[in-house]
């Protein structure tokens, strides 16, 4: 990515010196009950002592199910569920100059510049009533090893995550070295991939869908809450292609290979892939955030698309 030079956001929020004690406050006091919606998918089924071990140790590397997460998520925008109270301001420290820091910050200035003139252009294209939504920029929360949220305790085993309760993407950088390592999917637009899917979670509560599921989820059994799951991540993981979509047409920060990087981050983040390396064989009832080839396809289809509405993962006759 041609990156450096471009304009970096100021709506970082950075602890990663608050010694893994800053943030909301989480206690008895009447907090928000549930946790983040992203993460990477760890739900891989079963019962029984040896299996609870090996999930707990898989949920140490990769992160959490994001089902357990979406308790209390807010009604709508701009609205708040009934058991959330609004957070004290964390304590925070500027953020550090380093390389990886500036770059997290212009990925995410460039998705404050672009998603201000597609939510409001294309928001009704894929939900009626939202026609001219103005964009709502998040927050980005860089941490190192633990903090806190109203989605409950953060730590670098949560993987990235995006809170419905604050608004904000919540990210231990120390995961890009896991990403490129552990999971062999090295490169700068693979980890700009990862804040864009985070901001597909943002759009998604802005346009209501999170809350809609949230709602709808209460009715579900588990093998229909998990279905309905797969289709939030892969809208996520849509709405992040459409964001590189106009990156590279307004910005021409895209070089040869970066997409191809997405696409191999999305292929190794899939539910197959991790639950065949971690546990040798699949099982689809189990997936909540999709296959590989569907996290690329979906990625593919806002890309090629830059387009809101081709994004309908709720509708479509073939995930």
């Amino acid at each position: 990515m041609r990156w450096d030079g471009h304009r970096e956001s100021s709506n970082i929020e950075d602890r990663r010196d608050d010694g893994g004690f800053g943030g909301d406050d989480t206690g008895s006091g009447g907090g928000y009950s549930g946790g983040g919606f992203g993460g990477l998918p760890i739900n891989l089924g079963g019962g029984g002592l040896g299996t609870i071990v090996v999930m707990l140790i898989i949920a140490w590397v990769l992160g959490i199910n994001p089902l357990t997460l979406l308790s209390g998520m807010p009604v709508g925008p701009g609205q708040s569920s009934s058991s959330y109270q609004t957070a004290q301001p964390s304590r925070t420290s500027p953020a550090r100059r380093d390389d990886l820091t500036r770059f997290v910050a212009v990925v995410l200035g460039d998705t404050e510049d672009r998603w201000r003139e597609i939510l409001p252009a294309q928001a009704g294209d894929l939900v009626p009533r939202a026609a001219g939504l103005r964009y709502e920029e998040p927050k980005l929360v860089l941490f190192s090893g633990a903090t806190r949220s109203p989605c409950g305790q953060a730590s670098a085993a949560t993987g990235p995550f995006y809170c419905p309760a604050d608004r904000k993407v919540y990210i231990d950088l120390a995961f890009y070295d896991e990403l490129k390592t552990r999971f062999r999917a090295p490169g700068d637009f693979a980890q700009a991939y990862v804040i864009a899917h985070e901001i597909g979670h943002h759009i998604q509560n802005q346009l209501g869908i999170l809350p809609a599921f949230n709602q709808a989820r209460a009715r579900m059994s588990e093998r229909e809450a998990n279905r309905a799951s797969v289709k939030v991540e892969l809208q996520a993981d849509c709405f992040a292609g459409v964001w590189a979509h106009f990156a590279q047409k307004e910005r021409d920060f895209i070089e040869p290979g970066d997409i191809d990087e997405a696409l191999n981050a999305a292929s190794r983040i899939g539910d197959d892939s991790i639950q065949k390396t971690m546990r040798g064989y699949v099982v689809p009832d189990s997936f909540t955030h999709g296959s590989s080839a569907q996290r690329q396809r979906w990625f593919k289809a806002g890309f090629d698309s830059g387009r809101l509405g081709s994004c309908d993962t709720f509708k479509a006759t073939t995930l």
